[in-house]
């Protein structure tokens, strides 16, 4: 593909909007980008309030104009690239697909409309094969780990993806492990820092990680996960006891997105691979290099046949960390190098949501007599071998907790375990399984 002179038209002037604008705009960092041999500039902004003051440091109106018509960019013809930060799905995907229609070039962040249209997206740009399409921003906010994934494993096989992809339920869950604060008090703290919003279920119920891992589920694997698909549990029912628990066992508790290769494919017998994929608290190992991630930051870790592990680890969001990589798609694009299939190839694939691990399990009783035997006789009518048993001091017996941990086990029969178990008439709530990451 050629070099290309981007007129770019920009939908959304956010935080990270603003953040490209200053990037591409500030005369210093124009003088680099031309060295490069890159010539990229914001002659339009989309917006829908025209009267709100922007933080934009180097707007020029000779240079840039705002509109609140999205067919002011879709329609200019001299405009060859849109780059979509507007946030929302509905009117991003009139947005990105008008754009691909018209063949224009498309730049995005955002997740939800990548992993939920992505046979939508990948099918328009059989159609225009002229467009190209990057989306750097839409995972791990500074981290590369999509051109990573494009370009880094082409002679390699990647066997497993797990990252802690959400900033504010890393800080949340780092908070409650380092000073043992509650759950709902670490999330009030957050909201009032702005690192959680007034409504959090799309951080902590597991959503925006669970459109992330689809997203790396297809560059890893080659075939599209629906997210709805994928088995989703968010961290509200973590409780500062569950990281009491896990210091005992030299752990820690994060929120990762998984997906793993459980079976190649066998093209003799036609039969696809079969990977797994889910979002869940899982315990980690401190010997692992996922516990060592604290706070917003994000990590990416990728296991292949070639190079084993190898972690990618940076600022998950923020202005210039996403506008970082929002402006290395619009320079691989106007250097002529952006991906002629941003999705790599299309391959078969099962999608299989049972999956083996050791898994901790955490009960809640009122104590009594024969409480271990009950636990022990339902685990083994489920097929579930437990590996040991973990209990603090008894501070209230009317509200005991305690911990089984199992050999590799199905995560169906040790649901259908605590299914059993909180039936029991001495059990409080349904228990809390999380599997565990080996070291």
């Amino acid at each position: 593909m050629p070099r290309l002179t981007l007129n770019i038209g920009m939908f959304g002037c956010g935080t990270v909007g603003g953040g490209v604008f200053d990037l591409l705009h500030s005369p210093i960092k124009r003088k680099t980008l031309e060295a490069m041999g890159v010539s990229a500039l914001v002659s339009k902004i989309c917006v829908q309030n025209l009267s709100k003051k922007r933080d934009l440091q180097h707007f020029v109106t000779s240079e840039t104009s705002f509109t609140s018509s999205y067919s002011d960019i879709l329609e200019d013809s001299n405009i060859n690239c849109i780059v979509e930060l507007m946030g929302g799905v509905e009117d991003a995907k009139d947005v990105v697909f008008g754009a691909i229609k018209a063949g224009k070039h498309v730049v995005t962040a955002n997740k939800a409309l990548v992993a939920n249209f992505m046979p939508e997206i990948v099918q328009l740009l059989k159609d225009h094969p002229e467009v190209r399409f990057g989306y750097e921003a839409a995972v791990a906010g500074g981290i590369p780990i999509i051109h990573t994934l494009q370009g880094a494993y082409n002679s390699d096989t990647i066997t497993e993806i797990a990252g802690i992809m959400n900033g504010t339920t890393n800080y949340m869950l780092s908070k409650m492990e380092a000073e043992g604060v509650a759950y709902d008090a670490v999330l009030k703290e957050a909201q009032d820092l702005g690192f959680a919003e007034a409504n959090p279920s799309a951080d902590v119920d597991g959503y925006d990680v669970q459109s992330k891992i689809a997203i790396l589920a297809k560059l890893g694997f080659g075939g599209i996960v629906k997210p709805g698909d994928i088995p989703t549990v968010g961290i509200s029912r973590i409780s500062s006891s569950d990281f009491e628990y896990a210091k005992m066992m030299d752990s820690t508790i994060k929120l990762l997105g998984v997906a793993k290769l459980l079976k190649p494919a066998d093209e003799a017998a036609g039969k696809p691979q079969e990977v797994t994929v889910y979002v869940s608290p899982v315990m980690v190992k401190h010997s692992n290099v996922i516990a060592s991630i604290g706070g917003a930051t994000n990590l990416v870790n990728v296991r292949s046949d070639n190079l084993d592990s190898s972690a990618y680890v940076g600022p998950g969001a923020g202005r210039f960390p996403t506008a970082n990589s929002v402006m290395n798609d619009i320079i691989q694009l106007a250097r002529g190098d952006a991906p002629l299939d941003p999705f790599k190839a299309d391959l078969p694939l099962t999608l299989q949501p049972d999956y083996e691990a050791h898994f901790y399990v955490r009960i809640t009783i009122t104590d009594g007599l024969g409480v271990i035997r009950h636990v022990g006789q339902l685990a083994e009518e489920s097929g579930v071998s437990i590996y040991s048993i973990l209990q603090a001091p008894i501070v209230d017996r009317a509200n005991v907790q305690f911990v089984v941990t199992t050999e590799t086990s199905l995560l169906s029969k040790v649901r259908s375990m605590c299914q059993k178990i909180a039936a029991l008439p001495f059990v409080q709530e349904e228990p809390l399984y999380l599997p565990i990451i080996p070291p």
